[in-house]
């Protein structure tokens, strides 16, 4: 069958698909939750939800260092990838002998259409819509901050989520200025941080371990801010994983903004 994916490219698919592969963590826990565990092959190093997924599947490298040699033992007859968090080409690569569908997602629309449209490919649209009907029901129920301007911080030296992403419309939907309008990921300097002056420093638990040292850093550069440790996941895994977000969120109000 004939399929279009969010970077409008039609792919024929054998409907439905019967070995599985997925590049991205947070696709990959929503193909589980989809009821398709017994359908999935392969998976990366770095997709850790569910807790069986490394236990159960074959690795096939990382989401920008694929094991070619390996997908090919495997015979995929989809391989599921993402524009931003996969490598062009590598995709490409794999364009070249698999169906390969990927998804685009920037904010909670394009995080819907994706979990609408991974559900079409692998025949699971009852349940599909079932899980995107929930996951709006619960961001009707989010806790709205007054207005603070936030640094999200996810690596040191010091890089930062811009506009045109994922995390950056979870900002916004939460009510929250990102002091940063630069576009993806910039590089920052102390100096930098110090001209954005933040109200509210945002240290993600992932892709960078940030220490104690790290928090300490920062509030030598600006003594007034504060610095909260959150999980990355929350601000940043887009499949169903966003049945979770709102209330982390609302938890996350209380700790800082009642």
């Amino acid at each position: 069958m004939e399929f279009t994916d969010q970077l409008l490219r039609k792919i024929e698919i054998p409907f439905p698909p019967q070995r599985i592969i997925s590049l991205v963590p947070s696709q990959t826990e929503l193909l589980f939750d989809l009821g398709l565990a017994s359908k999935i092959v392969g998976i990366t190093k770095f997709c850790v939800h569910p807790a069986e997924a490394l236990k159960t599947k074959c690795i096939v490298g990382g989401t920008k260092n694929f094991w070619f040699d390996v997908i090919d033992q495997l015979k995929p007859d989809l391989i599921i990838g993402n524009k931003e968090e996969n490598y062009e080409d590598g995709i490409l690569q794999l364009k070249a002998h698999y169906p390969v569908w990927m998804s685009d997602v920037n904010d909670l629309e394009t995080a819907l259409d994706m979990l609408r449209g991974i559900a079409a490919i692998t025949g699971t649209q009852r349940v599909g819509a079932k899980l995107v009907k929930n996951i709006q029901s619960a961001f009707d129920g989010l806790t709205l901050f007054q207005r603070k301007r936030v640094l999200y911080l996810i690596w040191h030296p010091w890089m930062a989520v811009g506009t045109n992403t994922f995390i950056h419309s979870m900002l916004s939907l939460l009510g929250l200025d990102n002091v940063v309008d630069q576009c993806r990921y910039p590089e920052l300097t102390d100096e930098n941080i110090q001209q954005l002056n933040p109200d509210i420093v945002f240290l993600s638990s992932e892709p960078f371990p940030f220490k104690q040292k790290h928090e300490s850093q920062l509030k030598k550069l600006l003594p007034d801010i504060r610095v909260v440790p959150v999980d990355g996941e929350m601000f940043s895994w887009y499949g169903s994983r966003m049945l979770k977000i709102p209330d982390y969120f609302n938890n996350l109000y209380q700790k800082i903004d009642k």
